[in-house]
């Protein structure tokens, strides 16, 4: 597929040449055009086999535009080796072999890669396809050219069957994970590859485009790539729904207003941050063919100025507020449009203003405002940090050294947590099906830990619960957690999690509990689903929980012995001997509470804690309160309720710390299990009520509950 033929861009950007505004340098990397012309010139079609393009000189230009003091020396040799290793080998094309780590080489120059990424893009496919050993490389090129190299390098086919793509991807990002450069070279090239795709089988092309859109598109996105993920898409666009993808192009090129209209926008606003004295550059930034397809489908019909953003580009980051404050001060706001990604970066790196405004005409336009140093890393992500290992001894910490496995400290937390859980993925079929769900999931949430651990955050895909925090906290230790705290409440585990959240799990402190089936109903993440899934295999007993906890002692439902409670005393009401006096069930008053007492219907006096709910109720009805107050008899009914989580053996356990205290049970009651949470009511006879307190805390020592309270159950008003 050639990219004059797949370019969404091109002719709309040849159209806004001429818009009237500062330009320093080109506002899109365009990569499909650069890289085509640079390695084919103008010819569309494959290079005779006798002459190999000289593609090495681009190389060096693009490099030296982004490092003009990089030597560039390691580069000829690097090209020398590789030429020379590949010489006799053409791809599917016909064209030489050596066209392709070329290709993929000057795309990573074109976005600013330093001098060892693009040694080893070069290289990338000497190991794999040719005699060159990697030791080889490593003597001639250091250990970090040669970590790079192997990190790409596919497993052997004949070694992993059906199985080499899944552990070849597996590979690839564990290497990563100590320096993502590895995957800047993957993704270059796959999008050279993609782009010379055309010569495969319809049914190939398929098949490697799917992987494409479903691993390799989010990777791109999650390393901040946007030059390599943008045209990965329309590849993938072309590929998989030719049909949408004819009707989109069809769609632009039916709409040669587009331009015209985004160049008037631009050239307003221009012309009001001259006047603001605000020094910016102005681009127009037409849509590639996924986003137009994307803002149809939202949309319905679209106008000219839906067919490309404007870009303006500042140097600090104070300015890119001046300007918005401009553009809302002088075009009519679309408020709905605003988003800012400088206070709050995007996981992948980026950041930038997002507005839209209606001009006088009424065309609205989004604009993009951001920094020059913000646009680098929007376009590039990751490929514009460099080395990630600048100042530590680069040999020593590479891999297959004694220092052990390096370290990249500015690893993502979505790269930590699929090294985590891609570890204990049983089989490659896990892992492929796992990788594509982590990847599916757009956006990310940071929780905090409300121990103190350092730590002290735990980074989760969006919509994700306090499942995936337990095992992302925890690991395999979270199958014994019972339950957790949210911003200081207590949660059931199914409790979704949002950006900020401060998140304490309660692990049970025996060693048999063990997550139940219903938590991979709440599991987004693939550390927890495969770690839940491996317990309940290797547990099989476990797959249908009880209906309610195990206990030797069966609950108890029917009353007790019935034993007198404190004395109360009501005082006369209006000359009337005084009435009897009965403590509330609703609230269940004891010694030393604060009282009132209301007369009910038969005369008698109902006595309410203070701060019960049915004494407002009460006042509300016109109830006038009598006066009561305690005798001198030290005992006590209350009713407690406690919250805790399923486990064996847990009745018995709070039943032993009420007989502790002297209390005799007079009813009790254990409702049936609800996401593992049990409530238990119980009335108890106390012989000193000034012990409740005490009595309250022993309960809530009980491994499993987590909350005593008295109870406030709503009751009738007498």
């Amino acid at each position: 597929m050639s990219a004059e033929a797949t370019n969404p861009v091109s002719a709309a950007e040849a159209a806004t040449t001429d818009v009237a505004v500062r330009r320093r340098g080109r506002a899109r990397i365009d990569l499909r055009r650069l890289g085509r012309a640079a390695l084919l010139g103008a010819t569309a079609g494959p290079a005779p086999r006798d002459r190999l393009p000289d593609a090495i000189g681009h190389v060096a230009e693009a490099h030296r535009a982004q490092h003009p003091e990089a030597d560039l020396g390691v580069l000829g040799r690097a090209y020398v080796l590789a030429e020379s290793s590949h010489r006799g080998q053409f791809r599917k094309s016909g064209e030489a072999y050596i066209t392709h780590p070329l290709a993929v080489t000057l795309i990573l120059a074109e976005l600013g890669a330093e001098t060892t990424t693009l040694t080893a893009s070069l290289l990338h496919d000497t190991v794999e396809d040719t005699e060159v050993t990697l030791d080889q490389v490593r003597r001639e090129f250091g250990a970090e050219v040669a970590y790079l190299v192997d990190g790409v390098t596919k497993v052997e086919k004949i070694d992993y069957g059906a199985a080499a793509e899944p552990e070849t991807f597996r590979k690839m990002l564990v290497a990563t994970g100590s320096d993502v450069r590895v995957m800047s070279i993957k993704l270059a090239d796959r999008l050279h590859n993609m782009r010379t795709l055309g010569v495969m089988r319809p049914e190939k092309q398929a098949r490697i485009a799917k992987v494409t859109r479903d691993v390799l598109i989010p990777l791109a996105e999650r390393l901040g790539v946007q030059a390599l993920k943008t045209e990965l898409e329309d590849l993938v666009f072309s590929i998989l729904h030719p049909e949408e993808y004819e009707t989109t192009r069809a769609l632009v090129a039916d709409h040669p207003d587009a331009a015209p209209a985004l160049d008037a926008v631009a050239e307003q606003v221009a012309a009001v941050l001259r006047e603001a004295d605000i020094g910016a550059e102005v681009h127009v930034r037409p849509r590639h063919f996924v986003s137009v397809h994307r803002a149809r489908l939202k949309r319905g019909e679209l106008r000219g100025c839906d067919f490309g953003r404007l870009l303006v580009l500042v140097a600090e980051d104070a300015d890119c507020y001046a300007v918005l404050g401009e553009l809302h001060t002088c075009f009519t706001p679309v408020i709905s449009e605003f988003k800012d990604f400088i206070a709050a970066p995007k996981f992948n790196l980026y950041q930038s203003l997002h507005t839209a405004v209606a001009a006088p005409d009424g065309a609205v336009a989004e604009v993009l405002i951001r920094t020059h140093r913000m646009h680098k890393v929007a376009e590039a992500g990751v490929v514009a940090l460099g080395n990630p290992h600048v100042g530590q001894d680069q040999d020593a910490a590479a891999p297959g050294t004694d220092d052990g496995e390096r370290v990249d400290p500015t690893r993502p937390g979505w790269l930590s947590r699929l090294l985590d859980w891609q570890q204990s993925a049983p089989d490659p079929d896990t892992f492929w099906s796992s990788l594509r769900a982590d990847l599916a999931e757009d956006d990310e949430i940071t929780v905090f830990r409300a121990d103190g651990s350092v730590p002290g955050t735990i980074s989760l895909p969006a919509g994700a619960s306090c499942v995936d925090a337990a095992y992302a906290q925890h690991g395999e230790a979270a199958h014994a957690c019972l339950g957790a705290r949210v911003n200081g409440r207590l949660a059931p585990l199914s409790t979704v999690l949002g950006d900020g959240d401060t998140v304490q799990l309660l692990l049970a402190h025996d060693a048999v509990s063990g997550p139940s089936p219903e938590w991979l109903d709440h599991a987004r993440t693939p550390a927890a689903r495969i770690a839940i899934t491996g317990w309940l295999r290797a547990h099989p007993e476990s797959a249908t929980p009880p209906a309610a906890p195990r206990d030797p002692r069966p609950p108890v439902s029917a009353p007790a012995e019935r034993r007198a409670g404190a004395e109360l005393h009501a005082e006369p009401v209006d000359g009337e001997p005084p009435a009897a006096a009965r403590p509330a069930g609703c609230c269940t008053p004891v010694p030393p509470d604060e009282i009132t007492g209301f007369r009910v219907r038969g005369g008698s006096v109902t006595v309410h804690r203070a701060r019960c709910s049915a004494v407002d109720a009460m006042r509300g009805l016109g109830r006038e309160p009598v006066t009561v107050r305690w005798g001198d008899t030290p005992q006590g009914r209350v009713t407690l309720v406690a919250e805790s989580f399923g486990r064996p053996g847990l009745l018995a356990d709070l039943t032993e710390a009420i007989a502790g205290f002297g209390a005799a049970v007079v009813s009790a009651n254990v409702e049936p299990p609800s996401e593992q949470r049990v409530r238990h009511t119980y009335t108890l006879h106390l012989p000193d009520a000034a012990a409740l307190g005490a009595l309250m805390r022993a309960m809530r020592d009980v491994p499993g509950v987590y909350d005593v309270s008295r109870a406030r159950h709503s009751g009738g008003l007498g």
